[in-house]
């Protein structure tokens, strides 16, 4: 009782210090590329795209192996009922009453359907690489937006510190105005509504900062709660030319990969389905023993060492058309898959235009919110000014205050809105 009493209270030590070292471990600085590596080590839906693409890729050893020949090393013994005092055996399909078997036998098939498996497991194999890289990129665009948005939390959070801090201010000087008697208790009234809305507003930035973060935490560390904090980057490099960008996204697409690899799936599988038409030549070559004895040589110096060989050819004639059904069900699911690539050809030029306007319109507001930003901070500066020498009213303030706060977080809006078409382009093109 009291060595379990101990043990308990070990495993509670451990587990109180496991749960302290959550919080006890220094902070992780993240990268771009870095969560987006980490990323691919946790995300579920990336890894099991991975697993698939590599047993396809098993898939296409094993059906270029069934081409080759194969070999066994066949080992067996019979034993039959003999007759009344003979050595003869009762079955006529048996050889003798103790029959050892032991031989090699080399086998092999020729036909056409080991070669359309073949077809169809390179196919498949291309295919679900082509898939890999569509799940790949789109947990890189997952994560780009989730890193930008976190940056953008953290600037937002800033933004609501200084608007607080300037709501504090400015009650402060509405009250030394009304002390001075140079302003009405309604301005500090005002004052002191704006300063309420500016504190529910930071501690709602707060909230979305930590909420940004334990999104992103979920694809990086085993534990969210992992404290981090990411690089600052800035605007990352202009948006390339359009003639880049169509060369690109013409030359690595996966979805257009993908497409493509589905259609020549299809194509294996209508030979496949064909090749029943055709018949299988079967080869069999077995060297070794099958004798009364297990033994190379039997009595009076008999050699039971031998080989044989065979040759099958198997030809179809009747199978109540089910194989022509098989090759109507081949030809049906391959003309969807041609559909299916001209739509993808079809979305690909779409997005193409869609995310490029998208991102040279991003970049060229990005100088028009940053001059907003800049006009804002004058204006309330000079408002202030103004309003202190009882040239301009409390609501004028007020109104310049938000406008400030609106400008410094339509641009950090408009900062994530770039880095995230730019990720979309850089996605469809492969340069991400």
């Amino acid at each position: 009782m009291l060595l379990s009493r101990r043990v308990g209270k070990v495993v509670l030590a451990i587990a109180s210090l496991s749960a302290c070292g959550v919080y006890a471990q220094q902070t992780v600085t993240i990268s771009l590329d870095e969560a987006i590596r980490r990323a691919e080590a946790n995300e579920p839906a990336f890894v099991a795209s991975m697993a698939d693409s590599k047993v396809a890729a098993l898939d296409r050893g094993i059906a270029r192996s069934a081409l080759l020949p194969n070999v066994v090393y066949h080992n067996q013994y019979l034993y039959t009922q003999g007759g009344t005092g003979s050595t003869t055996p009762r079955f006529i399909a048996n050889n003798a009453v103790h029959e050892y078997v032991s031989q090699g036998a080399v086998n092999e098939t020729l036909g056409l359907a080991g070669m359309a498996e073949v077809r169809r497991a390179d196919a498949a194999a291309a295919f679900a690489a082509a898939q890999l890289e569509v799940a790949r990129r789109g947990l890189v665009a997952t994560v780009v937006n989730l890193y930008y948005s976190l940056l953008a939390a953290d600037k937002k959070v800033a933004v609501a510190e200084r608007a607080a801090g300037e709501a504090d201010s400015f009650v402060d000087l509405t009250q030394k105005r009304e002390t001075a008697r140079e302003a009405a208790h309604a301005d500090v009234i005002k004052a002191q509504l704006e300063q309420q809305q500016r504190h529910r507003d930071l501690e709602d930035a707060r909230v979305a900062e930590e909420k940004a973060r334990l999104e992103l935490g979920v694809l990086l560390f085993p534990d969210p709660r992992t404290p981090y904090v990411e690089e600052n980057a800035s605007i990352r490099q202009d948006i390339p030319t359009r003639a880049e960008v169509e060369t690109a996204a013409s030359a690595n697409n996966p979805d257009i990969r993908s497409a493509f690899a589905a259609l020549r799936q299809s194509d294996a599988e209508v030979l496949a389905a064909r090749a029943a038409y055709l018949p299988d030549l079967g080869l069999n070559f077995t060297y070794g023993i099958d004798a009364p004895q297990f033994a190379a040589n039997g009595p009076e110096h008999v050699r039971n060492l031998g080989y044989s060989a065979a040759v099958t050819l198997d030809i179809p004639v009747w199978d109540w058309l089910s194989t022509q059904h098989k090759v109507k069900q081949s030809e049906i699911r391959r003309n969807a898959a041609r559909v299916a690539l001209t739509s993808a050809q079809r979305r690909l030029v779409a997005e193409l235009d869609e995310f490029y306007s998208e991102a040279q319109a991003a970049h060229n507001q990005l100088a028009s919110l940053d001059a907003s930003v800049q006009t804002a901070t004058e204006s309330l500066r000079l408002t202030k000014l103004r309003y202190t020498a009882g040239e301009a009213t409390v609501l004028e303030v007020v109104d310049a205050q938000n406008a400030l706060t609106l400008a410094e977080n339509a641009r950090e809006d408009g900062r994530v809105r770039y880095e995230l078409a730019l990720a979309n382009l850089q996605t469809l093109t492969g340069t991400l």
